[in-house]
């Protein structure tokens, strides 16, 4: 068998939960591979919303497994805050939840590192959440990381200790008086609720379900333009959110990466700073940002809206090997009188159609194609037959602009509003 990828093709926010949740009966196991809780995964079915910021998406369905891979950084007291949430509304994870024991965890330090660090920058802030993902990959990179395998173990206490104390250090070096008591005292409490979950060496227990025929659907976060390698550095996130990342942090080998459904909205978002080139800032992406609701799930933070970018997707679909393409959040563009779609940047007067090393410039400007609206309520249709005629001409454009199927539209928040066309 091989694992199936899942993962966003923009700057996040794309509505990776729903598609998870809406696939997740076609697997047996759902693993998140990278990020932290500054992703939220928002979910909307028999009328109720979850916002899922660390547990996989694939808890809603049938008892599949789920699984938090290494790859993923961890923070204990959200962590069970979410799961005591998730309680309270009937589900109960322990029985289908398993965490890596290679995840590291965010520590309260790591929190007001990231302050400090984004205070530090002034105004060349990159609009981090302040969740201590940043600091927390960073101490991983630099071998000074506390993982959760560390907390089975008998001198855990001493570990703790001397990340902490490095990290109080730093702060002060930085002009910082740090006192969390409090917020530790928390962490440690919520250490030992999750110690109550089955923490497991995911890399063996994945390829043992492989090797037995099971089927693996591996969940990313955030999106590919905010990859720290290949997004717009340095506005990135601090994981790899593309395939090659979910091999790394699950302990998958190449050569059993099956599908890779790629995901974009029919329009584009990004949250917090750095560069977006067909970001709107007039009246059509205020009115895009209010149909579609555009607010971060973890964060509230509104979202800049602008029309789709074609140069950034292709990218996207090259860099993931994309092979299915699902579009979300079409609903949103049904009464506007015309789309447009970025084709090409202009910059300083050539035109070029490959993703450039920097889009942080101000010379450079999107090359626009302009389509017909479809000026069609889509949201109760039940098979793509139904599609008005624009909006399959839409989808048609997509396919030859990216050369890759979109299998699956989304036409409204809820599971059911989700038309499956070829998979």
């Amino acid at each position: 068998m091989k694992v199936d990828v899942l993962l966003g093709l923009q700057w996040g926010d794309e509505g990776k939960g729903k598609v998870v949740d809406v696939l997740t009966p076609r697997y047996d196991v759902v693993a998140r591979f990278q990020g932290g809780p500054n992703a939220g995964h928002t979910l909307e079915f028999e009328g109720k919303k979850y916002v899922l910021r660390s547990i996989p998406s694939g808890i809603f369905q049938h008892g599949q497994i789920n699984i938090i891979g290494n790859g993923v950084v961890l923070d204990p007291i959200l962590f069970m805050q979410e799961a005591e949430e998730l309680r309270k509304s009937g589900i109960e994870l322990r029985n289908i939840l398993k965490i890596s024991k290679k995840a590291h965890l965010i520590m309260p330090t790591h929190r007001l590192l990231d302050a400090a660090n984004e205070k530090a920058k002034g105004g060349a802030k990159i609009g981090t959440t302040g969740k201590g993902i940043g600091p927390t990959y960073t101490d991983k990179i630099s071998r000074n990381g506390i993982r959760l395998g560390d907390t089975l173990s008998p001198d855990f206490k001493a570990k703790y200790e001397a990340a902490r104390n490095r990290h109080v250090a730093m702060l002060k070096s930085m002009g910082e008086n740090p006192e969390f008591s409090e917020l530790e005292a928390n962490w440690l409490n919520a250490i030992d609720y999750i110690k109550s979950f089955d923490i497991i060496d995911s890399e063996f227990v994945i390829n043992k379900l492989l090797a037995s025929g099971k089927s693996v659907l591996c969940e990313g976060a955030q999106g590919t333009m905010l990859d720290v390698d290949f997004g717009s550095y340095p506005f990135v996130t601090s994981s790899n959110t593309i395939t090659a990342g979910a091999c790394a942090g699950l302990g998958v080998a190449p050569n059993k990466i099956g599908k890779v459904f790629g995901i974009f909205k029919a329009y584009c978002t990004r949250v917090g700073s750095g560069p977006f080139p067909t970001e709107l800032f007039d009246e059509t992406g205020k009115r895009i940002r209010d149909l579609g609701h555009e607010y971060g799930a973890v964060t509230g933070r509104e979202r800049r809206c602008g029309w789709i970018d074609l140069v950034a997707l292709k990218y996207a679909i090259m860099i993931n090997g994309v092979t299915n393409l699902i579009m979300m959040k079409s609903d949103v563009l049904d009464d506007f009188d015309e789309i447009k779609a970025c084709v090409a940047y202009e910059i300083d007067g050539t035109e070029v159609s490959d993703f450039p090393y920097s889009i942080e410039t101000e010379s450079l400007k999107p090359v626009y194609v302009t389509l017909p609206g479809w000026k069609t309520d889509m949201t109760k249709m039940k098979n793509e037959s139904e599609f008005p005629e624009n909006f399959k001409k839409y989808i048609e454009f997509l396919e030859q602009q990216l050369g890759t199927p979109i299998s699956i539209v989304s036409i409204g928040p809820d599971r059911e509003q989700t038309i499956i066309r070829n998979l």
